[in-house]
């Protein structure tokens, strides 16, 4: 019997929720799950919606958890200077977004917070439902500034990310009993903002032995249930909170339980997750290379990252698999019978989308871009590690490109976060490198970078780069949904791209694998992506259209049909929900 024939208990009149089907729960800080809902930053966020549409499609039975973010993950403005400017996004939660009934207190800082939740249902394929439960503290009962905290994700100070976590994770489960969740077998923390599930679910079996306080026996049964999958390829980047703060914050009972995971008078988050977790995954092979580094007394095992097919296809290359392979949608593996479609199938496939995306870049721009030129893409979140000024970094040696090749067309986008000045600064010094290059070099910086512009995007240009520092794309998913659209990666040899890269075939390496013994990383890569667009590139896109389309559809059918969240779903089930 599959998960959509399974039969259910509902809601009686009274709303006496009694026993739900799901049996997976999965926890995450942000959750894309449309345009519309901004309750994501980026990659995180995206993944974990594609990951509810791909178990929706798969009728994986699981529930989704997040906070509601009622003011939105900011709106981005550029001034003339290419200063980035946040602004609240307003949008409206009964349009998109269930009220349910029941009411949650969890205490922060000795205060009763009441929590409510708004439900979101993700459709698969065939119409099977995933519940989506977002966090809400915006009720009258809680003081003013409980209120605000369910308001912006990764909004205020750390005492306030402590706080949402606090909702995330312990607030989370016990919505998810109070709307009828009692049968659920593993809790899946998507990152680690939502550890404190651990111990919300430590108390649960705490009270089912009348114990006061955890033995090995109840920590080995929270340990069964719960399964972590890390993102963060660097120490730095994992959550860490003072001990004092967190004595604050949290409720008596659950302090004194999360002791046992302090290290230097601080709680790490993930080693509360890593300590209290059956199973511990990274997202691709590398990032579980580091990870098992970075935690050597800990079993981390590593799947993939991949990307739900059906969203990210554009609509010339849904149409052109569905004349080609009828099924992909519901089996992404078919992708790989792309190898018989023809060339010139896949590249008009590509026009009609680059010449919608170009249209749209035009509009808002007014920069004037030509659809025949060749044209570079990169967007994802400015940060500094990801390096996105490595493209421009020589203006000398682009125009000298240029001026061997013909014109060229460069096309960036993302966010920096709020509170990140050097990620802000990338942004400024690429908007000042575009009088710079022009006219040989067009290049523009497009505003507000989200769910819908990554869809025409990542589908609308010819190249996708992609140059992080190494190690430190844990994945990386953008080149994913590119290829997924025929269009080939030039990016450095990190997170996904080690697996995906096949030289000429699918795309194409900055440098090595391994960066430089001596001299400047940066300057290293630059070289290399400069010369790689020089020699092989340009003069491929310019004079050897058929290798081009080869190496387009070669993206299609060995990268697509297998850095997809179908393929990743599985894997979960088989490695750590259902074992």
């Amino acid at each position: 019997m599959g998960p959509s024939q399974r039969v259910s208990r509902v809601l009686t009149e009274e709303c006496q929720i009694v026993d739900l089907p799901q049996r997976i729960a999965y926890f995450s800080m942000e959750i894309g799950l449309q345009s519309a809902v901004p309750t994501y930053s980026g990659g995180l966020g995206i993944l974990a919606g594609d990951t509810l549409r791909a178990a929706a499609d798969l009728e994986v039975p699981i529930v989704g958890v997040t906070l509601v973010y009622r003011k939105g993950y900011f709106y981005q403005r550029l001034d003339d200077s290419g200063m980035q400017k946040e602004e609240p996004v307003e949008w409206p939660l009964d349009d998109f977004l269930e009220e349910m009934a029941p009411r949650v207190v969890v205490h922060i800082g000795g205060r009763a917070v009441q929590i409510r939740s708004w439900r979101y249902a993700v459709q698969g394929i065939n119409g099977y439902p995933v519940p989506v439960y977002l966090l809400d503290s915006d009720l009258p009962e809680n003081e003013e500034q409980d209120r605000r905290l369910t308001d912006r994700l990764y909004g205020g100070d750390q005492r306030h990310r402590l706080q949402q976590e606090i909702i995330l994770g312990i607030g989370g489960v016990r919505m998810l009993r109070a709307l009828g969740y009692h049968n659920i077998d593993r809790f899946h923390m998507n990152e680690g903002h939502a550890s404190f599930l651990t111990l919300e679910v430590l108390a649960e079996e705490m009270a089912k032995a009348g114990n006061g306080s955890p033995t090995e026996r109840e920590i080995k049964a929270v340990r069964e249930r719960c399964v972590f999958t890390t993102h963060t390829p660097v120490p730095a980047g994992h959550d860490q909170f003072p001990l004092d703060m967190v004595m604050k914050e949290l409720e008596p009972d659950q302090f004194a339980t999360c002791q046992d995971y302090v290290s230097d008078s601080k709680l790490n988050m993930t080693y509360l997750a890593l300590n209290l977790s059956h199973y511990v995954n990274g997202v691709a092979k590398k990032h579980g290379e580091v990870s098992r580094l970075m935690f050597a007394e800990h079993s981390i095992d590593s799947i993939t990252n991949g990307v739900h097919a059906a969203t990210w296809t554009s609509p010339p290359f849904q149409e052109l698999f569905d004349q080609y392979i009828p099924g992909w949608r519901e089996d992404n593996f078919a992708l790989r019978y792309a190898l018989n479609i023809p060339r010139d199938a896949i590249w008009e496939a590509h026009r009609v989308a680059k010449r919608a995306f170009i249209d749209l870049v035009n509009r808002q721009t007014n920069a004037g871009m030509d659809v025949d030129v060749l044209t570079l893409g990169f967007a994802r979140r400015a940060a500094t590690y990801k390096r996105a000024d490595l493209l421009v970094s020589d203006i000398d040696r682009l125009k000298a490109i240029t001026a061997k090749h013909g014109p060229l067309q460069i096309i960036y986008a993302g966010k920096a976060h709020p509170h990140d000045g050097g990620g802000k600064d990338l942004i400024r010094q690429i908007h000042e490198a575009i009088p710079k290059l022009a006219p040989e070099v067009k290049l523009t910086y497009l505003r507000n970078y989200g769910f819908s512009l990554g869809q025409r995007m990542t589908a609308g240009v010819d190249v996708w780069i992609n140059t992080p520092q190494r190690p430190m794309e844990a994945s990386g998913t953008s080149g994913m949904k590119a290829a997924l659209n025929g269009v080939p990666s030039l990016s450095v040899l990190d997170g996904w791209w080690l697996e995906g890269c096949i030289e000429g075939v699918t795309g194409w390496s900055i440098g090595k694998e391994e960066p430089p013994e001596s001299g400047d990383e940066s300057v290293a890569d630059a070289k290399a992506l400069y010369d790689k667009l020089q020699k092989t590139i340009f003069p491929m896109f310019k004079k050897d259209r058929k290798q081009f389309a080869n190496i387009m559809r070669s993206a299609i059918a060995l990268n697509g049909s297998f850095f997809n969240t179908h393929r990743m779903m599985q894997q979960y089930v088989l490695n750590a929900y259902f074992v």
